[in-house]
């Protein structure tokens, strides 16, 4: 029966059975697992700045409610500029689709398109099949979900950082009890010397988990505001870039691209091309978008392979590979959410790997590696 538990071919498939088990408990349950992972991203952000605070005796619930303003009148200022620039969209929408659709037909004519449907496009008339009630239904359950979530985040925020440190210490109290237990097994001793063990192994078993949850912590918190700061200031440059062009929602621009830089490989590319297909419909013009095109797609890259790589050091390289796998499993698990934290919960996955003592979990972590 030993040899029957034991035997890798058995671990190996209870293994993937677990680990579909896992998905699947996380899809279902995504109006949970979604807002509690967003919640630790942002304790993460906020905890340097909070444990600044506690040591300068600032009391917990001063700087957790501080903490809850901030993150209140952030998502207040995001929904307040896309909400008033969808509405500035709506009204010169007429205006938008009547250009591609030009665009498109004049493209057509110029490459000698024979198809009617092409050659007499005209978006308005699609637009006007739309049925509207469904549409104005998706808007609102869209909204509805976005404010829930939003409440849970905040929710889940409060508790967090209440109990973030209990949490902590009960964790770090099971793995010591369970070493203490394996090892007064291994050897029979006197009362007294067991007693001493007991407590040289406590002592030194606790060092050392907390020594790992330090390490975890510290660089999951470091790769999180890090990827944070770094999109920040991305999407602030193109803000600024796009309206130094005169491109109309420079800011809706600007916030998309900090949101995009989130997703590897493809996010960059939807940040660079919505503005750019904003150009073409404001300016009609080849020679002005590439222009606009060009110094974006600079931008992107000094930020993203030359200033990202540096300021991370290597240390978190991920295989492409795995990035992808990453992308494709997030995003079925939670969606676009998913996509959105593909990289930092792969991230943080990697540095509890890299932190294992099992030779296996040592080899996925290596697999895992750039």
């Amino acid at each position: 029966m030993k040899r029957f538990t034991t035997d890798p071919v058995i671990r190996f498939f209870i293994s993937v059975i677990g680990l579909v088990v896992i998905l699947f408990v996380l899809k279902e349950f995504q109006f949970v697992f979604i807002p509690l992972a967003i919640a630790y991203f942002l304790f993460f952000v906020f905890q340097p700045v909070n444990k600044l605070l506690a040591k300068i005796k600032i009391p917990h619930v001063v700087y957790v409610l501080a903490d809850l303003i901030i993150l209140i009148l952030i998502f207040w200022g995001i929904s307040h500029v896309f909400i008033s620039s969808v509405e500035k969209m709506g009204g010169e929408l007429p205006q938008y689709t009547e250009k591609i659709s030009s665009l498109i037909r004049t493209t057509a004519a110029s490459w000698k398109v024979s198809d009617p449907s092409v050659l007499n496009f005209d978006l308005n008339s699609l637009f006007a099949k739309l049925d509207y009630t469904t549409v104005a239904g998706g808007v609102f359950s869209t909204t509805i979900s976005f404010f829930s979530t939003s409440l849970l985040v905040l929710f889940f925020f409060i508790f967090i950082s209440g109990g973030h440190d209990k949490i902590f210490e009960a964790i770090k109290e099971r793995f010591v009890e369970k070493n203490i237990i394996l090892s007064l097994h291994m050897e029979e001793e006197p009362e007294a010397e067991q007693e001493k063990e007991i407590l040289r192994i406590k002592e030194e078993r606790a060092e050392k988990i907390e020594q790992t949850f330090k390490d975890i912590t510290g660089q999951a918190q470091k790769y999180i505001v890090t990827k944070f700061l770094i999109n920040l200031f991305s999407g602030i440059l193109f803000t600024i870039i796009l309206f130094l062009f005169g491109i109309k929602y420079a800011i809706v621009w600007g916030a998309l691209s900090f949101m995009c830089n989130f997703i590897p490989n493809i996010g960059s590319i939807f940040s660079v091309m919505l503005p750019v297909l904003m150009s073409i419909i404001q300016y009609d013009s080849i020679g002005y978008t590439l222009v606009i095109l060009i110094v974006l797609i600079v931008v992107q890259n000094i930020i993203g392979n030359i200033l990202e790589p540096k300021i991370f050091g290597y240390q978190l390289g991920i295989n492409p590979m795995f990035i992808l796998i990453s992308l494709l499993m997030w995003g079925y698990t939670w969606g676009i959410i998913g996509m959105f934290m593909s990289v930092p919960l792969t991230a943080i996955i990697k540095i509890i790997l890299s932190n294992a003592n099992s030779k296996n979990l040592q080899f996925i972590n290596k697999l895992m590696s750039n």
